[in-house]
């Protein structure tokens, strides 16, 4: 069965296992093939209204009635709705607000708001997404790529998309050599502290579009640092994930192709 088929599965045994009535916020992780379970607590989440919206279903007033003694079956909700179209959930991160604070995500909560778009493919979904929550991914220009040793073996196909889509590239050294084994063209740049102009002046100087910087280690830590807080206070986009990175080219390419539609959440589930 597929990744979704197993969660629905594990999800149901859980929900009967511990004889939850009502709502229930479980937490998986999944890599590779691999599912993982976090944590299960018997209560409602801020995702909640957030699929609420995605299906057309107001969830928190059928857990409310069948907590109150209601049937499903009497609620005429028997069924898990299929969408015909893609809801992405994005957080907002307030990051600039906080002198100094380095952009890399962690465990922690540090999101303080929410943000959703919709459209008929996840490409759609994931730039409005985007562009509601001030992350707006360039459409051309030059991107600066930083990746870790796990990650300069995965970037083939996503240099390749982008070098397609018409970007042209900035790497230091390891990710430039990289690069140019795949066939890209790439302009190689200076890390901080090994001349000038480096890659800051670079973003300072608005040569730079977009980053994608996936973490190195604690030898790289400053580096990473500077170009994570120089991009945040020069609002360049940032993305320190590979998976995130293909996503906003599933976004740029839907977006070249202008397609976007503007449709009321009453027109979707109508």
């Amino acid at each position: 069965a597929g990744i979704i088929e197993r969660v629905k599965e594990q999800t149901r045994a859980l929900a009967m296992e511990l004889n939850v009535i009502g709502l229930m916020n479980i937490q998986f992780a999944i890599r590779d093939n691999d599912i993982f379970l976090i944590e299960v607590n018997p209560r409602a989440s801020r995702t909640v209204p957030f699929v609420s919206k995605s299906i057309g279903v107001p969830l928190a007033k059928i857990a409310a009635r069948v907590m109150a003694g209601k049937k499903l079956k009497e609620l005429g909700f028997t069924e898990d709705p299929v969408p015909q179209y893609t809801s992405a959930k994005e957080v907002v991160l307030p990051f600039i607000k906080f002198p100094g604070v380095d952009t890399l995500l962690g465990p922690e909560m540090r999101s303080t708001g929410e943000v959703m778009g919709i459209d008929k493919n996840m490409g759609l979904a994931f730039a409005k997404s985007q562009i509601a929550a001030g992350n707006s991914v360039p459409l051309s220009g030059t991107v600066f790529i930083s990746l870790n040793k796990r990650d300069k073996e995965k970037i083939g196909t996503l240099a390749k998309d982008l070098a397609e889509l018409g970007f042209k590239f900035l790497a230091t050294d390891g990710t430039a050599e990289v690069l140019r084994k795949e066939g890209i063209e790439v302009q190689e740049v200076y890390k901080v502290g090994e001349g000038r102009p480096n890659i800051v002046d670079h973003i300072i100087n608005d040569e730079v579009d977009w980053i994608i910087n996936t973490p190195l280690g604690a030898e790289s830590k400053f580096d990473e640092r500077a170009i994570r807080r120089t991009a945040l206070e020069n609002n360049i986009p940032t993305m320190t994930t590979l998976a995130a990175a293909r996503a906003a080219v599933m976004a740029i390419r839907a977006l070249k192709e202008g397609d976007v539609s503007i449709t009321s959440l009453q027109e979707y589930h109508e």
